[in-house]
């Protein structure tokens, strides 16, 4: 892109978690201007009213049309979302961004198993690109359609990745993961109630998670014979999660580890590390933070990512700057909160 050349950006979903996070990580970009925010809830009143530290002269409308806006950031509930997408892509030229779960798996049958719903546009699955910078950056920069993947399914992949595309994974992966109670939304509920988490933490989702399907729609690219067993936890913290994955291997852990840091070397948002993750090391940044271990013939790989960051709103935008030209980093060079 030329010096200073301007993305108009609407993101719908404004008032939610993920959208509040595209909001202001956006309105620090220096090549992007604002010019649309959505709010079923909101609709009507003024930006500040619920950003009152930034210096938007907006207001929030009901449903974004995205008549001016070169990128649409879909911050919505899964078959909502899906509707309008197909609208903005028929009728405007933005290119469109989706942080839900409408348009992650190429499979209609997969997204009607998980979801309970037949999946109203399946022709727009194969248009779709999944928005994971480390698998298909590529892809990406020429995608009209990106969908963000899950916050597990992040994680979880870019710990995993290495491991499988190199072969030293070819069976059985447990998959322990732990979120803070942010990834469940901003929705209130019995399950998000202070009283009943804190202090506690349980398993859930125990039958199987939806983001099972979307790890193994990506690591099944490069072994169909993978078998991923996936439990998430429900921990009394607001924000970040961490994967434990497990695998037999008889490979030495100083090779793994230099395979991991070969692989990932030239990827600006993950690091591995020498010393066991932490999830306090990336909040409110877009990395992810790796460790690769093993304890006798188990390989252990732990990962740490914030859910709302690398796992929704920040990955979205290293998105958009990948599909803009722009570099993966602009307006994500973040520094982690501690404490």
């Amino acid at each position: 892109m030329g010096d200073k050349q301007i993305i108009n950006i609407a993101v719908a979903g404004a008032s939610g978690y993920a959208g509040m996070g595209v909001v202001r990580l956006l309105s620090k970009h220096a090549y992007v201007n604002i010019c649309e925010l959505g709010s079923g809830s909101y609709a009507g009143r003024p930006i500040t009213d619920l950003y009152p530290d930034l210096s938007l002269n907006l207001e929030f409308v009901s449903e974004v049309g995205g008549e001016n806006a070169d990128v649409i950031f879909s911050c919505l509930p899964h078959t909502e979302s899906a509707t309008r997408v197909k609208n903005w892509l028929e009728i405007t030229h933005a290119k469109v961004i989706d942080l839900g779960a409408d348009f992650r798996l190429k499979d209609p049958s997969e997204y009607q198993k998980w979801y309970g719903v037949k999946h109203q546009y399946p022709h727009l699955l194969e248009q779709a690109i999944l928005g994971l910078p480390e698998v298909n950056a590529d892809k990406i920069k020429d995608a009209r359609l990106v969908a963000v993947p899950g916050c597990y399914a992040t994680a979880s992949i870019i710990a995993l990745l290495p491991a499988v595309t190199s072969g030293i994974l070819s069976g059985h992966v447990i998959i322990d993961a732990k979120s803070g109670v942010s990834g469940a939304g901003r929705t209130l509920s019995l399950t998000a109630h202070f009283s009943e988490i804190n202090e506690s933490m349980h398993a859930y989702a125990i039958e199987g998670h939806r983001h099972i399907a979307e790890i193994n729609s990506v690591l099944h690219q490069y072994n169909s014979d993978i078998k991923v067993t996936f439990v998430p936890h429900l921990i009394p913290i607001t924000r970040g999660i961490l994967v434990t994955c497990y695998f037999q291997s008889s490979t030495d852990v100083d090779e793994i580890q230099s395979l991991y840091y070969h692989f990932y070397k030239n990827e600006p948002f993950v690091k591995i590390l020498s010393a066991p993750v932490d999830t306090k090391l990336c909040l409110h940044t877009n990395m992810c933070f790796i460790h690769v271990g093993k304890q006798d013939d188990t390989a252990i790989i732990t990962a740490a990512i914030d859910n709302l960051m690398k796992g929704a709103s920040s990955q979205a935008i290293e998105c958009m700057n990948l599909m803009f030209g722009l570099r993966r980093t602009e307006g994500l060079d973040l520094p982690a909160w501690w404490p």
